[in-house]
């Protein structure tokens, strides 16, 4: 297991900074299409993306969407974060096998415990594929946390 800790709404400060990194595998994107139901063959068939504007497969948009939601929820602020909005710009396709980096900085600090955070995915040539910006609501409490372990999963 993975202990990791949050950072509370009062230690948050502007300008603060975290990242976070993956790699996109194939079954990340078989699971993805498997949950979403987006089945569309620009990610899943190798012969269709040959002939779109990619020449190759592609990562759903929001598969990168989601790491950012990782992000936020494991490193800054952390457990106990709840999402409140998020918009997304997507400005280059990412590939299977692409190292992606979230980086996520504090831009703002609102009432009610609210938090607005700058999030940008770069590939492994440091190439933006997403730009955006989230509103969290950050957590109250310090926490120090073991994530859990996830099951298996078989694609049959």
């Amino acid at each position: 297991m993975t202990s990791v800790q949050n950072v509370p709404y009062e230690e948050l400060e502007v300008g603060q900074k975290a990242n976070f990194q993956r790699s996109v595998t194939e079954r990340d994107i078989q699971l993805f299409a498997e949950v979403s139901g987006d089945r569309n063959p620009v990610h899943l068939d190798a012969d269709y993306a040959a002939t779109t504007q990619f020449k190759e497969r592609i990562a759903h948009g929001m598969l990168t969407g989601a790491l950012i939601s990782a992000a936020i929820a494991t490193t800054l602020p952390g457990p106990g974060t709840i999402y409140l909005g998020q918009n997304l710009s997507f400005t280059r396709p990412v590939k299977l096998g692409d190292q992606l980096t979230v980086e996520l900085e504090v831009l703002e600090k609102l009432p009610k415990n609210r938090v607005r955070i700058g999030t940008v995915v770069l590939n492994q040539d440091g190439k933006a594929v997403v730009k955006g910006e989230a509103e969290v609501m950050a957590p109250t409490e310090k926490l120090d946390i073991e994530l859990p372990a996830l099951p298996p999963i078989t694609i049959g």
